[in-house]
């Protein structure tokens, strides 16, 4: 298999576990005790809460990673983590292995990645490859003895190849992280702080929004169509469903999904037969809360990556397209009455300075500079780098993963059936 072809779930499968699973009540449950009996690092990353002071010593060990793909895969730090060096470098295009080399001031560079992970020197991979080919690429890393994180989604577009990913982690126990930018941007470090510290009370309600009209400049390339031509706004739904599942650690159990097209060539003939632009998804959670997401790729509407966490004592706003927020509204003790006669509680409103938290001791020293995606990239790097030192989960994993990933696939499936209820099946460990 090489970069340019498509996975082939077919053929060469991994033991099939799938026989563990087992319905209860509204949802769907897969038994994965047998990863965690298996990797003790898993127990370990969950005694650390989500957001402390990370240490600022170095370990002493480096993590020798290999960087594959070299469009987004440049948009990190290896280079300049204390405990890591870029060991190798690879991608189909020279033009592109070369800025590789340049970006991470790294000789050693390979034609493919199905090269790069035979080298014995490697520790880890870094997958930035096309959306379709991160499981593809995962399984062949692993394989190779590697731990992997990669570009979001961690699968997509089917659930086969969502379990595929989770056995091929449980089968050779390596750490597995997903580069999930909403975890780590500034606004949603502080979201999950608050909640942290109790001052929602309950959030009981959550929106997110992914709105990127023009799209369409990524789907062709010299001519050609591009991985994203067509692609199905759900099948990328992390940067909002980690808006409410890395703060508050929820699950999304069933979804009702509307989507919206027109008669665009790109939406009449697609790889992925998707007739949508944009698709808008109402979630519950298991714990019985609303969760409304938006993904939109076209309209005249102001492109954003936002939330706002709803409690019955505080909420957040993140910042506003049109120049609002970020704020805090809290309920207030003074009472209104409106224009209808009716008397009313009088929020309190407070605009939130957002504080630069890759400017802090969360990150070591060389990496206190703002990055891309809401500063979330040096953090993200950090992330991985110090899981592997420190021998634990990192907080991506891949149950995580695929807890952000496999409710937009379920949502897309919905709006092909014209908006019909959907349970979305669960996979965290017992």
């Amino acid at each position: 298999m090489n970069q340019n072809q498509h996975l082939d779930l077919s053929s060469e499968r991994l033991p099939d576990l799938r026989s563990k699973e087992v319905r209860g009540g509204d949802q769907m449950k897969v038994s994965r005790r047998s990863f965690l009996e298996r990797s003790g690092a898993a127990v370990a990353g969950a005694t650390l809460a989500s957001n402390a002071a990370i240490g600022q010593q170095s370990s002493g060990k480096k993590i020798r990673i290999g960087v594959v793909g070299g469009g987004f895969g440049c948009s990190f730090q290896w280079h300049e983590h204390p405990d890591c060096v870029v060991e190798a470098v690879s991608d189909l295009r020279p033009e592109r292995r070369e800025r590789l080399k340049k970006t991470y001031s790294c000789s050693k560079a390979y034609d493919s990645l199905e090269e790069l992970v035979l080298d014995k020197d490697i520790d880890a991979v870094a997958v930035f490859t096309d959306g379709p080919l991160h499981v593809q690429h995962t399984v062949e890393a692993m394989k190779n003895g590697k731990h992997v994180i990669s570009a979001v989604p961690a699968a997509y577009g089917s659930i086969e190849e969502a379990e595929l990913l989770l056995e091929t982690v449980e089968k050779y126990g390596l750490t597995y992280m997903m580069a999930e930018t909403s975890y780590f941007q500034q606004f949603v470090i502080s979201a999950r702080k608050f909640h942290e510290e109790g001052k929602y009370g309950e959030i009981y309600y959550c929106e997110s929004e992914y709105q990127h009209d023009g799209l369409e400049s990524l789907y062709f390339e010299n001519g050609k169509k591009t991985w994203r031509h067509g692609m199905a706004p759900m099948h990328y739904p992390t940067h909002c469903t980690a808006h409410l599942i890395s703060v508050t650690g929820e699950r999304l159990t069933e979804v009702v999904c509307h989507g919206w097209g027109d008669d665009d060539p790109i939406l009449r003939d697609n790889v992925y037969n998707n007739p949508f632009w944009d698709e808008s998804a109402m979630f519950k959670t298991d714990k019985g809360h609303g969760f409304r997401v938006n993904v939109w790729w076209k309209g005249a509407h102001r492109g954003c990556e936002r939330a706002q966490w709803i409690g019955n004592k505080m909420s957040f706003y993140s910042a506003d397209p049109n120049g609002v927020g970020p704020v805090i509204i809290r309920k207030g003790k003074q009472t209104e009455t409106d224009d209808a006669g009716y008397v009313r509680s009088l929020p309190e409103f407070e605009q939130y300075e957002q504080p630069e938290w890759w400017n802090t001791d969360m990150l070591p020293e060389p990496l206190r500079h703002n990055t891309g995606h809401h500063g979330s990239h040096a953090f993200l790097t950090h992330e991985f780098v110090e899981a592997l030192t420190q021998g634990r989960a990192p907080k991506v994993d891949v149950y995580e993963a695929l807890a952000y990933t496999v409710p937009g696939i379920v949502a897309h499936e919905s709006a092909l059936a014209g908006g019909e209820l959907k349970k979305i099946p669960q996979y965290d460990p017992a």
